[in-house]
């Protein structure tokens, strides 16, 4: 019987992180529009939802860009002075969902206040989130960078151990990536004013953006 080979092995890990300014904002605003009747109801929320895509379009916001989700109408219920509960009237709720990129010629604070402005007083706003509409190069330096940490890495293990750093065995990346953090425009309004028109439009600040890569790789020790 032979003798069972054995091949000696290091295992590190590496970060790479790039940072960009993003060129894309995602924002998510809600409509919500009471009436007496369920048509009522919703007739009132779909004639706002068309008066905000409308101004959406007129700022150069392409159709792809926008989705409409979570249509529902329900009952409002008010209880009275016996305890009993009356309908008090109809909620109709619908959500938006908006992808604002450069060069609509029109700047984001911009589009969100001529989208507010149109849909009135039932237009909520949700989180606003930064990121990159193709963040594929930034993710291939990204790994870049992380497979050269888990080099410098596994070399100044072998040099510490009196051995020489050999071949890759293996390499294996972490899929579980952060995703970008949302930006919650409410958190700096009041709420009177997420329900008033954009007299005077909220700054939208890009900052920086993130993009991370981590990878595993095993390297022989000769």
């Amino acid at each position: 019987m032979g003798k069972k080979s054995w091949q000696a092995s290091t295992t590190t890990v590496g970060r790479g992180t790039v940072r960009a300014i993003p060129d894309l904002i995602r924002v998510t605003l809600s409509v919500e529009s009471r009436a007496e009747t369920v048509a009522a109801a919703y007739g009132r929320a779909g004639d706002r939802v068309t008066a905000v895509v409308t101004a959406l379009r007129a700022a150069g916001v392409n159709d792809a860009d926008m989705a409409t989700s979570g249509l529902s109408v329900r009952t409002e219920t008010v209880y009275t002075d016996q305890g009993r509960s009356e309908i008090s009237g109809y909620l109709a709720t619908t959500g938006l969902s908006i992808a604002l990129r450069d060069g609509t010629g029109t700047e984001p604070a911009d589009t969100v206040a001529a989208a507010v402005t149109a849909g009135g007083d039932d237009v909520r706003l949700g989180g606003l989130t930064r990121g990159v509409a193709d963040p594929e190069p930034l993710l291939a330096r990204a790994r870049d960078a992380a497979f050269d940490d888990a080099k410098a890495k596994a070399e100044q293990y072998a040099a510490r151990a009196g051995v020489a750093l050999g071949a890759v065995l293996q390499i294996t990346e972490d899929t579980a990536t952060p995703l970008p953090r949302a930006y919650d425009i409410s958190a700096e309004m009041e709420a009177p004013m997420l329900m008033a028109k954009a007299s005077s439009p909220v700054p939208v600040v890009p900052g920086e953006t993130e993009i991370g890569a981590m990878v595993r790789v095993t390297w022989a020790l000769d």
